[in-house]
């Protein structure tokens, strides 16, 4: 973890596949470091392009316009990347608004480090019940030392349990009384000890009261978009009860600001906190009660080529940044392949 502070906002590359022997080798790593760099430290064209969920950039680049530092990138262009927002670009779109048709990329943008949850054990109770979980922090199988913020959902019901110190692995019991309807669902926030700006985060459904949690976005697509929340329900049967939005340091419910063509909006607040804001919908879908949650920014995302459909390229080379997103740290990887020569 000491190595992840020195190296914020820095950027190093590592190859994929070994490069020709040959000074076009050396040619290629550099174009394509600078088509790396390129991509994180422009806006594109619009620069605002993020927040306008119906703009499609004339020029590709993931720069948050107001920011003073580098490597800086925007909430919103980021979360266009993911498959899960209703205004994704799609890799055809990316690929024509970064205009060099010689290359192909994939990025990919995730936590520094990941936090597990595992659920260890359940003790029943006369009017509640107790959950034993074990959470884990770590990066390449090495513990990372946090502090940990957690927080739990179920019917009508927001826990805030509190920060816990954890030296990578810590167990603690949830009690829920049973007078709450499940399924229920507990959200970690994670800093690293060493650099508050390093964080993580994971949420893990579970059954409550026999209440079995569904897959995630069996009934609602959350969309965030220029602080905003849209909501789609996927039947019709569908009534939300509660919105939440949980950071490191704040918890809020979220008021609704409009309902319109099946979608309804929610205000995202604005925190000065280093943290991505989990954000989490409890409705009814008919008798069944429901817990969905997504994250803004939307990560971890992945976009683009993949590894196998590299193999026809003859130079594939990962160039591997920080990158800051609301004042969080992140790790980012931008692959550049080319064609064989």
């Amino acid at each position: 973890m000491v190595l992840l502070v020195l190296s914020a906002m820095t950027t190093t590359s590592s190859l994929l596949y070994p490069p020709i022997s040959n000074s076009f080798g050396d040619e290629a790593f550099t174009r394509y470091g600078e088509i790396a760099k390129y991509i994180l430290l422009n806006t594109g064209k619009p620069v605002d392009w993020g927040k306008n969920s119906q703009t499609v950039p004339e020029d590709f680049g993931l720069a948050d316009a107001d920011a003073a530092d580098p490597y800086t990138l925007d909430v919103d262009k980021v979360s266009r990347l993911s498959g899960e927002n209703l205004h994704v670009l799609s890799y055809a779109q990316i690929y024509t608004s970064l205009k060099i048709p010689d290359v192909s990329l994939r990025i990919e943008i995730k936590p520094l480090f990941e936090t597990f949850v595992n659920l260890t054990a359940t003790y029943e109770g006369e009017g509640e019940t107790t959950y034993e979980f074990e959470v884990e922090t770590m990066r390449s199988g090495v513990s990372v030392p946090a502090e940990l913020r957690l927080y739990v959902v179920a019917e009508n019901w927001l826990q805030n349990l509190g920060v816990h110190s954890s030296d990578g692995k810590i167990c603690l019991n949830v009690t829920i009384s049973k007078d709450v309807g499940g399924p229920a669902l507990l959200v970690v926030l994670a800093k690293s000890r060493c650099n508050a700006k390093i964080v993580s985060f994971v949420a893990y459904a579970f059954a409550h009261n026999s209440q079995n949690p569904e897959a995630k976005g069996s009934f609602l697509k959350l969309s965030p978009l220029n602080h905003t929340l849209t909501v789609v329900p996927k039947n019709v049967d569908t009534t939300l009860t509660d919105v939440y939005a949980l950071t490191f340091n704040y918890a809020s419910t979220l008021e609704q600001t409009t309902s319109q063509n099946q979608s309804i909006a929610f205000a995202i607040p604005r925190l000065l906190d280093s943290s991505p804001t989990v954000l989490v919908a409890t409705g009814w879908n008919s008798t069944r009660f429901f817990i969905e949650w997504t994250v803004y920014p939307q990560i971890p995302v992945a976009v683009g080529i993949s590894p196998s459909e590299s193999v026809s390229l003859a130079d594939v080379y990962a160039y591997t940044f920080t990158v800051a997103i609301n004042s969080a740290f992140y790790r980012c990887t931008v692959w550049i392949g080319g064609p064989k020569q």
